[in-house]
């Protein structure tokens, strides 16, 4: 500790503000807690700036685009149309991301959350220091919660740089790529793939296991392809990345494919396999954390490490890295330092991907139910027998339903298709409440909504459909 460096003494404080840490923040300070958050880069973390936010906004643009060239099916007919993407990204930052980032940071300060601004690394398990350029500061706080996310995995060959992006460049490029390599047809790949492919690319996504969107169930996925075919996109899987070699003003992205080696030459490469989480130069091997495999924090159901006043939630702690289960722990982790009795306790987790058409699921699928020795069937309703999907001009796609096949208790539910990520909050709370099939037949939903086709699916499982 240098000479004058006295500690200041915090409550509770959170070391990241993502949408983890400043939800973290807010609850604890509204149970009654001292709060301050540190964060060494930028309000509202990954997701709000260079994440899931700003990727749709670049979705929606491309949708618009793609309208705007072509909605003879409608009667409209448009000419001369053009895409400014220097004004595109101008709004994708200035309207969306900053707002939500200034909006999320006016919110900490309503709370009276103090916010610290640089790099923290704990001394022990009740002190930390703040890290800047020029200086530091110590701090002795009571409780902390972790929340630093997660970053981009760099592949050997791959080293990000130039032309050579990970999905954070990938975002933030001057123009739309005539020709773009992605490596990795996950979520973030496929998501990023189509939108630039409905801006004007042309697209080529890589992907080393069998099928792309290899988390959701196959026939959601052919959805997913049949769409990248009549955009013209290339999607090769079984493939093996090699090395990206940076031309100056292209790269050649070398891969091996059942043996064979080949190559394609692109104006720019984004690596998208995959995150690691934020939990080394931390110090918290000085606090006494136990770090498992793949660098994971070990968490109780409460988020509490094994050293008691320290948590961790979000990418930093086992399960899926997604930014509404990070919100979820935070909260719990905030309720359980005031002493509240709560737990993790869900029975499904929400999973969006916003491809064309949009994919959802939460719960079991019937493999995963018929696994667990669950007695289920599956009860699956196209968008094509909707009347809201047909006047959308989306008729492609389906609702599916797992329930038990005693009592028809919901346990699962796929959607592949348009509106697929907000029809899928009624399922989960369905699955969260216990409810069964009659339940949701006997809610009234309006006509004509996309909503019915849940209403529709649930009236097939009870063996009663009307329009099917």
């Amino acid at each position: 500790m240098v000479v004058g460096d006295f500690a200041i003494e915090l409550d509770t404080v959170v070391i990241g503000s993502g949408p983890g840490g400043y939800v973290a923040a807010i609850r604890a300070a509204e149970m009654g807690q001292k709060v301050a958050i540190i964060e060494k880069e930028f309000i509202g973390g990954v997701c709000l700036n260079v994440g899931c936010i700003p990727s749709k906004a670049l979705i929606a643009a491309g949708h618009h685009y793609q309208e705007s060239l072509d909605s003879t099916v409608f009667g409209v007919s448009t000419k001369e149309v053009s895409l400014d993407f220097t004004k595109t990204q101008a709004w994708k930052d200035k309207e969306v991301v900053h707002r939500l980032t200034s909006g999320v940071e006016m919110l900490l300060k309503k709370h009276k959350v103090e916010i610290l601004r640089g790099e923290a690394y704990f001394v022990d398990d009740h002190n930390l220091r703040v890290m800047h350029p020029d200086s530091a500061q110590t701090y002795s706080f009571n409780n902390a919660i972790v929340a630093t996310g997660s970053r981009p995995i760099e592949i050997k060959g791959f080293k990000f740089g130039g032309r050579i992006l990970d999905s954070t460049g990938g975002l933030a490029l001057k123009e739309v790529p005539k020709k773009f390599v992605i490596i990795g047809g996950g979520v973030i790949g496929a998501e990023l793939g189509g939108a630039y492919a409905n801006l004007g690319a042309e697209v080529t996504i890589l992907e080393g296991s069998p099928q792309i969107l290899p988390t959701y169930e196959k026939d959601m996925v052919k959805l997913v392809e049949d769409n990248f075919k009549k955009k013209g996109m290339t999607v090769v899987t079984k493939a093996m990345a090699k090395e990206a070699v940076d031309n100056g003003d292209s790269v050649t992205v070398k891969y091996e494919v059942d043996g064979k080696e080949a190559e394609v030459t692109a104006d720019y490469v984004m690596v998208t396999v995959g995150r690691r989480p934020n939990t080394d130069e931390l110090g918290l091997e000085q606090a006494g954390v136990e770090i498992g495999e793949r660098g994971l924090i070990k968490v109780d159901e409460q988020g509490r490490t094994n050293v008691k006043n320290i948590f961790a939630i979000g990418d930093i702690v086992p399960g899926a890295a997604l930014a509404h289960k990070a919100s979820y722990e935070g909260k719990i982790a905030a309720e359980a330092i005031s002493g509240k009795a709560v737990a993790v306790d869900y029975k499904g987790m929400p999973a969006v991907a916003f491809t064309d058409p949009e994919l959802a699921s939460v719960g079991m699928t019937i493999a995963e139910a018929k696994a667990a020795g669950i007695d289920a069937k599956q009860s699956k309703f196209p968008f094509a027998g909707n009347g809201r999907a047909l006047s959308l001009d989306a008729k492609e796609g389906f609702l599916r339903l797992v329930t038990t096949k005693d009592d028809n208790v919901i346990i699962g539910a796929q959607i592949a298709g348009v509106g697929a990520s907000d029809m899928i909050s009624e399922l989960t709370l369905a699955i969260e409440s216990g409810m069964n099939a009659e339940d949701i037949a006997l809610t009234i939903h309006p006509h004509p909504s996309l909503g019915e086709i849940v209403m529709d699916t649930a009236e097939l499982a009870l063996g009663m459909p009307i329009h099917i």
